[in-house]
């Protein structure tokens, strides 16, 4: 794992998630396909769970003061449940199966988004039903393959929050998600020696990446911010949906 392929694919995708953090939350998708390109998808997710950590902390502190408490309130226990799901059934799950899945879903809600997004009516209110379920579909698709941006999309694009509350809001949740993932990994095996150095050379272009990210999402007009999130999400699915037929 020490080729220029390798590194390069590395680098890619930990800016990747360090732009996720940043307040650009499509963007952390794209880490686990792109390290898929030179590894197995299942050693990929072991290894950037450690640089998604590293920059969680980064991005917490630049949120700080920009989240919904309420939307986080209700997110934790369905985050929780997701990813105790997906240890439970890490072993006879496919990966191909729930790459399919979000990115059909994915697809779904980005072009519903994309098509309607001027005639759409008031926000939506954070209500535990539907908050506990999209967050438990998260924290599952996020366990098995660091890909919990679309089912999270789902329920807190349509919640009317400002883009930064949006990004403060995303980055918190899913360093939580994130967290919670070290000890189950861990017993997977998924956290090795080897891994755990080769990601402390990762955390710089991530951590860069964070704070790039943030000054993207505070200079960008909030139409064209929500339209990026869109168009990202629509992408990321479109991938996960190839992934899951030929991946």
């Amino acid at each position: 794992m020490d080729g220029t392929f390798f590194w390069m694919a590395g680098i890619a995708a930990a800016f990747c998630v360090g732009l996720s953090k940043g307040g650009l939350p499509a963007f952390g998708m794209l880490g686990v396909p792109l390290l898929s390109l030179v590894i197995s998808p299942v050693a990929a997710a072991g290894l950037l769970l450690p640089v998604f950590v590293f920059s969680d902390v980064f991005g917490v502190w630049a949120y700080r003061k920009e989240f919904s408490r309420d939307v986080v309130r209700i997110a934790v226990p369905g985050i929780l449940l997701g990813g105790l799901v997906g240890w439970l059934t890490a072993s006879v799950v496919s990966e191909q199966f729930v790459r399919l899945l979000i990115g059909v879903i994915g697809t779904v809600f980005a072009l519903n988004l994309l098509l309607r997004r001027k005639v759409s009516g008031p926000p939506k209110e954070a209500t535990w039903g539907k908050g506990v379920f999209w967050t438990t579909v998260a924290g599952f698709t996020s366990f098995v393959s660091h890909a919990g941006a679309p089912p999270w999309q789902i329920w807190v694009l349509p919640l009317g929050l400002s883009k930064l509350a949006f990004a403060g809001t995303t980055t918190i949740a899913f360093a939580i998600m994130n967290a919670s993932k070290i000890v189950p990994y861990y017993f997977l095996g998924q956290l090795e020696l080897q891994n755990l150095r080769i990601a402390a050379v990762l955390f710089l272009p991530a951590v860069i990446a964070v704070f790039i990210g943030y000054r993207l999402v505070k200079v960008i007009p909030d139409r064209v911010f929500f339209m990026i999130v869109a168009w990202m999400l629509l992408l990321v699915s479109a991938k996960l949906i190839w992934d899951g037929f030929f991946g």
